[in-house]
């Protein structure tokens, strides 16, 4: 029976090994969508449709409408309408209405517009990092709401097969002891394991059906079941070494992106402040109309505003937040590099501990079953039966947390990494 289950798992593994076998440093061959996770449509308009990615999406509107601005500069046209009445002293009935009428506009600099087209496109491409950003962010949440569904899923099932297991020993036990074969004791052993078993089933329950309740309410239209259980214990290593996903990931790494282009946008910020050293003129045209009629003046104005100390304070700052952008944007940089290579070295680890945990669980099976056979042949006793079997059962529990460890952190490698549920991802078909 063993050598079928392992024969079935393999077969698994290999359903899905083109997954992780894809070369690290090059790119994503075609390849069949993992089982055990929800259906690729499905999960691209649960991304789509988020409120967070549709929030980035309106700010994204937002920056596109603000550059619309930025091109068509800070100045517009100003008119200036006077009417005023003159009276001449000494005269008497000598007064006349006068009007002028006055158009002025202040001329942005050509070095100035140049910079406000390049801030608003660099803003568009930040905003339009946020979104992506946002985006990869709410798979990651989906990725680990589900494998946490997985764990509770998994964790019931075990306490349900424990629990099932020790009702029919307990059934067992009751009838020997009314045969006279087994002492009171024992049956008071049995049922106090069962009541353990089914307190634990109660727990696993409970924590199942809250996820079932929240998940999707959070994620609409996501649907908590399986077609299949792939075994992640039996899936072959990832392919390329630390350094090759550590760079992979950083290279899709929407955060830093976003970084990059706020502290692109702060240089920007600094220069059009430094070119506020010179003053935009502005250039007027004034008709007027005197005396009742008699004269009739046209007038042209320019005016210059003489700089200060405000415009170099100005300059200070905007030079001070471009320099501060720098360090955050290198720092960024240092923390998500270390997140990229604990997430390798999670990975390598828990399939470590996997590997480990399935020797344990292999060991401690078989002794329980030697022991529960021991039992049954009226050798041994009934407390050491159900201690094998509670160890048996712990350490089982553990292997397939483990295992579903492994595959969490090897999948989040692949979103990380914009192999697996990207804006831009066309993947098989399951």
């Amino acid at each position: 029976m063993n050598a079928l289950v392992r024969a079935c798992r393999h077969a698994l593994a290999l359903g899905v090994s083109g997954l992780l076998l894809t070369p690290a440093w090059g790119a994503p061959l075609p390849m069949p969508y993992p089982a055990d996770l929800p259906p690729a449509a499905l999960v691209a308009r649960i991304l789509d449709t988020h409120p967070d990615v549709l929030a980035a999406g309106e700010n994204l509107g937002a920056e596109e409408a603000r550059r619309e601005r930025r091109r068509a500069g800070p100045h517009e046209w100003n008119v200036r309408l006077t009417q005023q009445q003159r009276s001449v002293r000494g005269i008497p009935d000598q007064r006349y209405a006068e009007t002028a009428l006055g158009l002025e506009r202040s001329l942005r600099l050509p070095g100035k517009a140049r910079l406000d087209a390049a801030l608003g496109d660099e803003s568009v491409r930040g905003a339009r990092m946020a979104q992506e950003d946002m985006r990869h962010e709410t798979a990651r949440r989906l990725l680990a709401d589900w494998f946490e569904w997985r764990r509770a899923h998994i964790t019931r099932n075990e306490w349900l097969q424990q629990r099932d297991r020790l009702a029919r020993q307990a059934a067992a036990v009751g009838r020997r002891e009314q045969l006279g074969d087994a002492p009171r004791l024992e049956r008071l052993q049995a049922q106090a394991a069962l009541a353990q078993a089914e307190a634990q089933l109660s727990q696993a329950q409970e924590a199942l059906a809250t996820l079932e309740a929240r998940l999707p309410l959070e994620y609409p239209g996501l649907t908590l079941s399986l077609q299949t259980e792939p075994a992640p214990d039996m899936l072959p290593p990832l392919a390329g070494d630390g350094e090759t996903w550590t760079a992979e990931v950083l290279n899709h790494n929407h955060a830093l992106s976003l970084a990059r282009s706020e502290s692109a946008r702060a240089r920007l910020e600094a220069a059009r402040s430094d070119a506020e050293r010179l003053p935009d003129p502005t250039l007027g045209i004034q008709l007027a109309r005197e005396r009742a009629g008699e004269e009739r003046i046209l007038g042209v104005s320019l005016s210059i505003p003489l700089p200060g100390a405000g415009r170099q304070a100005d300059v200070a700052t905007t030079g001070a937040l471009a320099r501060a952008a720098a360090q955050k944007e290198a720092a960024l940089l240092r923390r998500l590099q270390g997140e990229a290579r604990g997430v390798y070295q999670h990975y390598l680890g828990s399939r470590a501990a996997w590997q480990r945990q399935a020797q344990a669980a292999e060991a401690l099976e078989a002794s329980a079953r030697i022991t529960e056979k021991a039992w049954s042949l009226g050798e041994g006793s009934l407390s050491d039966t159900l201690q094998a079997r509670r160890l048996a059962h712990e350490a089982r529990l553990a292997e397939r947390l483990a295992a579903l460890e492994t595959r969490e952190s090897q999948l989040r490698l692949l979103v990380d990494a914009h192999r697996l549920w990207g804006d831009d991802d066309e993947p098989a078909a399951p």
